[in-house]
């Protein structure tokens, strides 16, 4: 076992139970645990996740693994932040959502969020000198946030201490898988 083993590190990918964008959900969580990372889906209750295609039409349904108020940042190597409107928009009302976004980034933990996700990370106040991209209606917000917005596949940003990936969209998870993985594979705090 040496300090990049990724069957060593976990995961938690946090979500609401209605509206998360299938594919930016079940991509990574499966690319991850073939990978070998333990991978802890964390929702707002105990009830299945109902994901979303395209934000409208029903997606496959996923049995979360614990609760935002179980879980413990402490615990994680990553945290992924899925996407999906819906999601997004009810995860940032979240208090124990945004508690744990700021308890990662305190840690230097890294912070994966695709398309919607980074509304999640405005909410926490964290992006301020962030260099980030987004699904493109995010822009202005997460300038707002201090964050400077790019509009390219994915971005990576390790200042401030902790590292930050992003991606726009779902045609965007090669990209955001390829960073993902190089950052689960640095030895964390």
């Amino acid at each position: 076992m040496t300090d990049n083993d990724v069957s060593v590190r976990n995961v938690l990918a946090i979500a609401t139970n209605y509206g998360v964008e299938q594919d930016e959900l079940t991509v990574p969580v499966e690319h991850l645990r073939g990978w070998g990372a333990t991978v802890d889906v964390a929702a707002v209750s105990a009830d299945e996740i109902q994901t979303l295609v395209g934000d409208k039409h029903p997606g496959k349904k996923v049995r979360p693994d614990l609760t935002l108020s179980n879980a413990d940042p402490a615990s994680y190597d990553l945290l992924l932040i899925p996407g999906g409107t819906l999601n997004a928009d009810r995860l940032r009302l979240q208090d124990r959502a945004v508690e744990i976004i700021r308890l990662f980034t305190k840690l230097g933990r890294p912070v994966a969020a695709i398309c919607h996700g980074p509304w999640a990370l405005i909410e926490a106040d964290v992006l301020a000198g962030k260099k980030l991209t987004s699904y493109p209606s995010l822009r202005t917000d997460a300038e707002n946030a201090g964050g400077h917005w790019v509009d390219e596949p994915v971005v990576t940003d390790g200042t401030r201490g902790w590292t930050l990936i992003t991606s726009r969209n779902p045609g965007d998870l090669k990209h955001f898988l390829r960073e993902t993985d190089a950052a689960l594979a640095t030895k964390t705090a």
